[in-house]
């Protein structure tokens, strides 16, 4: 990125940051309240982190064999972490997939496979959601709003799949598999050996898009399955912060409203949300949880399911970037020879 769009990330986390000491400080109680948690909480929350993250890659690899091709872990790990670094810096986490395409073809998975695999990822992962929402309007009553709120950024991760397989259905189709790069192309950037990679990239989808007639189902099975651990372990990461502390506070909503925060902030235009996930905490939970551990548990929410995997994956970007950089330098170095 150019240093202009890495400032207004920057930024974007400065505003964060400042919202959640604002959180703190508007409501910390006249009695006196705690930013510390009890070590028994944050190995609960560490725990359900880990899970997450692994139950993920899990998912990449088993997606990956329901396909038709086989993942390593390592790869798998990487790519999940990686997109959770491409996707906080990045607006709306628009960054998410591209990183994960990178890190998967830097690891020699062929550009068709690793995007059919992130279409049926991403599938997976709305239909673990559908899933999730059914399953809490049955069990947990009067959160229609919030329900209904998730409710409505499913049907955009809906639209945005939909959207996406369109127009990767109809760049690869007759018209646009061979020849040169259309007017509307040239005008994006999209002109010379960038159009030909992309005629290659999307020639590869549809070729692996028809071989999906032979999936292997119980794979695909075993993926969903993990996924929903995933989302489960993910939506309990606060009621393990909160309830460890504050054990009378209520279950439902401490489930239901990270689910939304979390998704919904992938709505916010700025990377990190700028503060707008913060903001909408404290007006959904702040008559929820105690004022003693208001601004603790999103301190610590926010860390240990933002915060910690943006490092985790950052480690993960720098480590492909610096092999990428090195790989080229010594293609670099291998033709100079050859051209003298």
């Amino acid at each position: 990125m150019s240093p202009l769009r890495w400032t207004l990330v920057a930024l974007s986390f400065a505003a964060a940051l400042a919202v959640s000491v604002w959180v703190v400080v508007s409501t910390w109680p006249k009695t006196g309240g705690s930013i510390a948690l009890p070590l028994r909480a944050h190995l609960f929350a560490l725990g359900l982190t880990s899970l997450d993250v692994v139950t993920r890659a899990m998912k990449l690899r088993w997606s990956a064999r329901a396909i038709g091709f086989e993942l390593r872990a390592r790869p798998a790990l990487r790519a999940t972490l990686g997109g959770d670094f491409g996707g906080a810096i990045t607006p709306s986490r628009s960054g998410t997939e591209p990183a994960r395409f990178l890190i998967l073809t830097e690891a020699k998975v062929g550009a068709g496979n690793a995007m059919v695999l992130l279409f049926t990822e991403l599938a997976l992962e709305i239909t673990s959601l559908l899933i999730v929402v059914i399953g809490l309007a049955m069990v947990l009553p009067r959160l229609d709003g919030a329900l209904a709120g998730f409710a409505g950024v499913v049907v955009g991760f809906v639209a945005l799949l939909l959207g996406a397989l369109a127009i990767a259905l109809v760049l690869s189709g007759p018209k646009h598999r061979r020849g040169g790069a259309p007017r509307w192309a040239t005008r994006i950037g999209l002109h010379g050996i960038r159009w030909r990679r992309m005629q290659q990239t999307h020639r590869q989808l549809r070729e692996r898009l028809g071989a999906l007639r032979g999936a292997r189902p119980g794979w695909a099975l075993a993926a969903l399955a993990v996924s929903l651990v995933h989302v489960a372990a993910r939506i309990s990461v606060l009621a393990a912060l909160v309830r460890t502390v504050a054990p009378a506070v209520p279950l439902a909503p401490l489930v239901v409203w990270p689910l939304t925060l979390y998704y919904g902030a992938g709505v916010a235009p700025a990377p990190g949300g700028a503060g707008v996930v913060e903001v909408a905490y404290r007006s959904a939970l702040g008559s929820v949880i105690p004022a003693t551990w208001l601004g603790a548990s999103l301190v610590w929410w926010r860390f240990y399911t933002f915060y910690l995997p943006l490092l985790a994956g950052a480690i993960v970007a720098g480590r492909v970037v610096t092999r990428a950089v090195k790989a080229k330098q010594e293609r670099e170095g291998a033709e100079i020879p050859a051209a003298a």
